[in-house]
């Protein structure tokens, strides 16, 4: 283990990045250790809430270990728009980055693989099934032995488990990394993963030397309001004009739905109410996708209703709330879509509708699928402790920190502190 001291000269460069090329004063929370710990060639696993700054806990390195001769920094992400975000944030502050993903022709593809070769990219965002090609491995390969590979980045590394609420196969094709490419130091980050995804990361990934850099859980500036399905369109319509409201129109959020059907109905209610309300899901074609995403980010108080196909890598940090018209299916599911509200740290809202139907459907879905009787008995168990959560009287937070292994007092903010439910005895 690398341990860091204060004042350090690795330190003292990684700041100087953070300062001269992000424009930040300082690192927040352990992003100093981390950049530190990397920037010295340590492995590490980085859980950090969404928001917390988890880009700049590989980007920062990669610019300190590039500086000093190390070469190119590879970052494996399974999310097309955050590439290209992050890309073109990158070039913006004159970091020489570039992706190879599905969404590049043939001829930009051979490009960005010439620069890679003449060694002009600081960083190169990667698909996970891109970087698994034999084409890929090869220039890699060849990097490596010419001592010009700085980094893994493994980012949403809570893919690699099956416990994640994310999994993808080619993220356990990753475990090659360590042995192909001995030497270069790798770290993964998740927003989101419990203890059982936790191991299943370290073990999948080869990361048992690695250091663990866990920050708090807790994003005290979201309240999370949780009601009972009656009407669920007419409550959120109610909902959105009794809190997000104001003379200049409404807020921005995020509405998530089970079905792409519900999105169509749900977007066209809100339409119909006067609302500026967007439909996203995988059925709609690609073109109408990124138009809808793009006037997300772009345009002032913009809903977007979608399914869980929208949202990971949108970064827009003034999302004033999330709304869940259906039960998603575990706790990590619910933490990870809430917490893209607020993201600027200022007040906002997350509220969901549950009924017995939700957590019907779900134990269907469950026992219908394909899966072995032990990961269905694992999936049983979170889906009741996201019902526990649901119906639970006590602070919301509390529970919600607990399920990540974290203590904390009751919170203040969130419904069941602010207007506690009455209880009567059921014995009598």
């Amino acid at each position: 283990m690398i341990d860091v001291a204060e004042g350090s000269e690795t330190l003292e460069a990684c700041v100087a990045v953070l300062q001269s090329v992000f424009g930040y004063e300082a690192f927040r929370g352990p992003q100093a250790q981390i950049v530190a710990h990397v920037s010295e060639g340590g492995d590490a696993l980085v859980l950090m809430p969404t928001g917390g700054g988890k880009s700049l806990c590989y980007q920062v390195p990669a610019i300190v270990r590039e500086r000093a001769g190390h070469g190119v920094a590879v970052v494996v992400s399974p999310l097309i728009a955050l590439m290209h975000d992050q890309v073109g944030a990158l070039s913006e502050a004159g970091v020489s980055a570039a992706y190879l993903n599905s969404s590049l022709s043939l001829e930009d593809a051979q490009r960005i693989e010439q620069q890679l070769r003449r060694g002009e990219l600081t960083l190169l965002y990667v698909a996970p099934e891109r970087l698994l090609t034999p084409r890929c491995q090869a220039m890699l390969e060849s990097l490596h032995a010419q001592g010009r590979l700085s980094l893994f980045a493994i980012d949403e590394a809570h893919c690699v488990s099956q416990w994640g609420h994310d999994f993808r196969p080619e993220y356990r094709e990753l475990a090659v990394l360590p042995e192909r490419f001995a030497g270069v130091p790798r770290i993964a980050l998740t927003a989101t993963a419990d203890a059982l995804t936790r191991a299943d990361i370290v073990e999948r990934l080869q990361l048992q030397d690695a250091r663990t850099f866990i920050s708090s859980f807790d994003r005290p500036n979201i309240r999370y309001l949780l009601v009972e399905k009656k009407d669920a369109t007419q409550q959120l319509l109610r909902f959105i004009r009794d809190e997000h409201m104001g003379a200049q129109g409404h807020d921005a959020g995020v509405v998530y739905c089970q079905s792409r059907r519900r999105v169509e109905e749900v977007a066209l209610v809100l339409q119909q109410a006067g609302l500026k309300a967007l439909p996203y899901h995988a059925g709609l074609d690609a073109a109408v996708r990124q138009q809808h995403q793009d006037r997300f980010l772009r345009e002032e108080g913009m809903i977007m209703v979608a399914t869980i196909a929208f949202g990971m890598g949108i970064d827009k940090p003034d999302v004033r709330f999330v709304a869940h018209l259906d039960m998603p299916k575990n706790i990590e599911g619910y933490y990870q879509e809430t917490g893209r509200a607020g993201r600027d740290g200022e007040p906002a809202n997350a509220w969901m509708a549950y009924g017995l139907q939700d957590v019907v459907n779900q134990r269907r879905m469950i026992d219908d699928s394909p899966a072995p009787d032990e990961f269905k008995q694992v999936l049983r168990g979170k889906l009741d402790a996201l019902l526990a959560l649901a119906e639970a009287s006590d602070c919301r937070r509390v529970r919600l920190l607990r399920y990540f292994g974290e203590d904390s007092a009751p919170c203040g903010n969130c419904d069941n502190c602010l207007d506690p439910p009455e209880l009567f005895d059921a014995t009598e």
